[in-house]
């Protein structure tokens, strides 16, 4: 029976429902593919949770939490397959141990679950695979959540780029013909035709066009 309050999970869940909705909306003033941002495949490696459990929570359907070792141990072996050296290997047990400042016996134990983890140890190895705090332990919820917040970032920056050139065009009537009539795009494919008289044209044309404007006197 309720008490009133919510539970964490629901709050999560709440959390992640709400970030949805906005990475959503984002989406579509950009016109940027649903598809695109919500790629299961990307969203997966991005947060460390299982593609399968990504589908399932975007779908609005509950998924099985692992305890904290398996959740470990699945998100340690996500990075290991994901985050590769330059040679495009994975890294060893003695580089990990060495990057994260631990013995090669404590690192083997982590990866073949022999040892639970502490919180020092999740943050060292964190560290040495430069992904974001708490990647090895957040619940899937919380996890897929914080992934969507970073997309809904790199959106809103998007946005305000945007927003900023739109400012700017609407300020200077030459920018917003430039805009409009996809001249400058205009003139790259004009510098491919054949011949100087297919180019004149378009010079003249381009002429008239850019004519019929002026800069505001500054």
């Amino acid at each position: 029976m309720s008490d009133g309050h919510e539970s964490p999970d629901d709050v999560t869940t709440a959390v992640l429902g709400a970030v949805v909705a906005r990475v959503t909306a984002l989406a579509d003033r950009l016109g940027v593919p649903h598809a695109q941002i919500f790629d299961t495949a990307r969203l997966s490696v991005a947060s460390g949770v299982p593609e399968p459990v990504v589908k399932a929570l975007l779908s609005g359907r509950p998924a099985g939490e692992p305890d904290v070792q398996a959740r470990f141990l699945q998100r340690l072996d996500l990075l290991r397959r994901t985050r590769l050296k330059p040679n495009g290997r994975k890294y060893t047990q003695q580089e990990i141990a060495d990057g994260a400042g631990m013995s090669r016996q404590q690192a083997g134990a982590l990866i073949n679950g022999d040892r639970r983890p502490t919180m020092e140890h999740c943050d060292a190895i964190q560290r040495f695979f430069r992904v974001h705090a708490g990647f090895l332990t957040a619940e899937d919820p919380e996890a897929l959540a914080g992934a969507l917040q970073r997309t809904e970032q790199e959106l809103l920056h998007k946005l305000a780029d945007r927003e900023r050139e739109a400012a700017a065009a609407a300020a200077d009537p030459l920018e917003r013909l430039l805009q409009d009539h996809g001249v400058r795009g205009i003139a790259w494919r004009a510098a491919q035709l054949p011949t100087d008289q297919h180019r004149d044209k378009v010079a003249e044309w381009l002429d008239m066009l850019l004519e019929s404007v002026k800069r505001p006197e500054s």
